[in-house]
């Protein structure tokens, strides 16, 4: 039988849904993927900011309290920075702890920005906590949490 299933000229309609019924299986069995933990949110920090002295402050960031959708996410994240050739803001790097995988992105600034504002849509798994990270042209860096609820349908979660 096997070696029907593989020739293409015996492949008939029922070794086809054999097939997708034993793929979907598959597929409904596997696990959903874990949400990352702080540990692993810091974790995630070292790798792309490295080991720093992170300040609190200079940061603002915008998302709403509830989230009824966790597909579409608006979010703003402002840094305080006069954004001139000697002191501006270099990167600004976002985190997430009950995402699948906890580092959302990076924005890479310099001082032709203007100003150090950046607006996005982000996707969240679940009600848990932003981490916004800041790095500076002179090596500081500045840290920021925001927590957001996410309902499912509207209905909590």
């Amino acid at each position: 039988m096997l070696g029907s299933m593989i020739e293409p000229e015996n492949f008939d309609r029922r070794d086809f849904l054999k097939m997708t019924g034993a793929g979907a299986l598959v597929l409904t069995m596997t696990p959903f993927a874990a949400e990352a933990t702080p540990e692993q949110v810091l974790k995630a920090m070292g790798e792309v900011v490295g080991q720093k002295n992170f300040k609190e402050g200079r940061i603002s960031i915008t998302l709403p309290e509830i989230a009824e959708n966790g597909s579409v996410v608006a979010m703003k994240v402002n840094v305080e920075s006069p954004m001139t050739a000697d002191d501006h803001v270099k990167a600004i790097h976002m985190f997430a702890d009950g995402n699948p995988l906890p580092y959302i992105g990076t924005y890479e600034l310099g001082p032709r920005n203007g100003k150090a504002e950046i607006s996005l849509r982000i996707r969240l798994a679940k009600t848990q906590k932003i981490v916004v990270v800041a790095e500076t042209s002179k090596g500081e860096a500045f840290l920021a949490r925001r927590g957001i609820k996410v309902t499912l349908g509207g209905c909590g979660g």
